[in-house]
């Protein structure tokens, strides 16, 4: 199942283990009992301190669970992980015992101080992309806080429980019998729905922590903010990264083939070569936060949603973009019961189904294709009374014979019964009626949004909420620059973000050398 070059691989990664993992392997009568138990068996071989045993309270289906240094840690898995999900068992493994890369203290007492018992189940699909980062943050959760346990599930051998559930997409993360997140979530937004459902332990609110002055405070961790970064701590300035997770959205990218001199790698590889060429300079990385509130007097100052506070002389906004909600009503409430944005993780969950695409450039035009080899039926609906995607996209789509174009059309309200989406009702542009659709699923492909919220009031954007930029990535205020996706500069592109932010290091320091 692993291949030797893996399983070479494995042996070297899992030499920094000091105390024994052990994997206990439930039995069952499942066909694929054999392939999990030949995985974990594997997996044993390469380290004295990897250890497999089996226990015969065991489910209709494969599943393990971890214990370490010889008590359950809260991690299970139900399910093989393999696919997406072979990297969140081995970083399980690692982070079992300390090891690997693991949240700083700031994260680690707030995880600590969630008020337990929380018992969580995580409903993936093996060809997710968003769902191994959930899997892997509740993991953390259960290894840092005794009250705590998750278990990932894949949906493969749960369907009943998936249906009576009404989950639509992955990852859905269940406690309680309801459900508490859907879709693509960072850490610092798990720890904060999970506090405001479960609460905190005495001690465990926030609270305000001063970092002092830097010279120069980055905010984002992905292409533009690395390069800034490197750029600044090569001049000598005290430089703080503050990020949701470096590598920012790159680490969803899947092929990159349009690096200069980089013929293919894919975005998670790129992430960890932005984060290790970071650590080779003297750079605070203040993971998992999202900066609240920037007030600007000569200096700027920074409000953390971690509660830590810092100044900076020179701020560079780096925050990129997310994906575009349609904001009409229905959306939010249907968002893992019908309304999804990846159609690659959910896909599979609208087979033989009737769905909606939204959006006709040429993601949501990919999207389409791609997924009417799967469901019964698409309706691909377009704002514009002409498509946006490229020509040779538009006559693929228009050559399926399940799929149905609708122009100059605008949603205006998602329908469901209570537990998931059963229509959407849209406006025909050209004289104003509202028409409703039958579906089960709603796909939405409409493109970016910059991450310019916590600083719109502080600087000038542009209608599309894009911060407006000279050609030195100065802003409309002195002292603030921005770089990348989050600005009005053209081309969103992975190498025009490196060189922009750079270029926001450099005129920075100019600055700073002026005054």
């Amino acid at each position: 199942m692993l291949d030797s070059a893996m399983l070479e691989q494995l042996k070297s990664v899992f030499t920094k283990l000091e105390n024994q993992v052990e994997l206990v392997l439930r039995t069952s009568d499942h066909a694929k009992q054999a392939e999990l138990k030949e995985m974990l068996t594997q997996l044993s071989s390469t380290s004295d301190k990897i250890v497999l045993t089996e226990v015969a309270d065991g489910k209709s289906y494969p599943s393990f669970y971890i214990k370490y240094d010889g008590k359950e840690n809260g991690i299970a898995f139900e399910g093989i992980p393999g696919g997406h999900e072979f990297t969140s068992l081995i970083l399980a493994i690692l982070n079992s015992d300390k090891q690997g890369k693991l949240p700083d203290d700031m994260i680690i007492n707030r995880i600590k101080k969630l008020k337990g018992p929380i018992a969580l189940r995580t409903y993936i699909s093996l060809s997710c992309e968003n769902c191994p980062e959930v899997v892997q943050a509740l993991n953390l959760m259960a290894i840092f806080n005794e009250n705590f346990s998750h278990t990932m599930v894949d949906g493969e051998f749960v369907q009943e429980e998936i249906s009576s559930l009404g989950i639509q997409g992955v990852p859905s993360v269940i406690g309680e019998g309801k459900l508490i997140s859907s879709g693509k979530i960072s850490l610092p937004d798990l720890i904060k729905k999970l506090e405001e459902k479960y609460g905190v332990e005495e001690g465990g609110e926030v609270k305000e922590v001063d970092l002092g002055l830097y010279d120069v405070v980055v905010v984002g961790g992905g292409p533009a903010g690395a390069s800034a970064a490197i750029y600044s701590a090569r001049k000598g300035l005290k430089t703080a990264v503050i990020a949701e997770k470096v590598g920012g959205q790159v680490q969803d990218t899947k092929g990159i083939e349009n690096l200069i001199s980089v013929p293919y790698t894919e975005g998670p590889e790129l992430a960890a070569k932005l984060a290790g060429h970071m650590a080779e300079y003297d750079i605070q990385i203040l993971e998992h936060r999202r900066v609240s509130k920037v007030v600007k007097d000569k200096n700027s100052f920074l409000t953390l949603d971690s509660g830590e506070k810092l100044e900076t002389k020179s701020l560079i906004v780096t925050t990129g973009a997310k994906w575009r909600e349609l904001n009409i009503p229905g959306e939010k409430e249907y968002i893992g019961r019908g309304v999804a944005f990846c159609p690659h993780c959910d896909g599979p969950y609208y087979k033989g189904k009737d769905i909606a695409v939204v959006g006709g450039g040429n993601s949501g035009v990919e999207a389409a294709i791609d997924l009417a080899g799967i469901v019964k039926s698409i309706t691909l609906i377009e704002f514009a009374p002409e498509l946006k995607a490229d020509q040779v996209l538009v006559k693929k789509l228009e050559s399926l014979p399940n799929v149905k174009i609708l122009k100059n059309a605008r949603t205006h309200e998602v329908v469901g019964n209570g537990e998931k989406v059963v229509g959407l009702s849209y406006e025909d542009r050209s004289n104003g009626e509202i028409k409703n659709l039958e579906l089960d699923g709603i796909f939405v492909q409409i493109g970016l949004l910059p991450n310019s919220a916590f600083i719109k009031d502080v600087v000038e954007t542009n209608k599309f909420g894009e911060i407006v930029i000279d050609e030195k990535c100065r802003t409309s205020v002195p002292n603030i620059y921005a770089a990348g996706d989050v600005t009005t500069v053209p081309f969103k592109q992975i190498i025009i973000a490196m060189g922009e932010g750079a270029k926001a290091a450099l005129t920075s320091f100019e600055d700073h050398m002026i005054s």
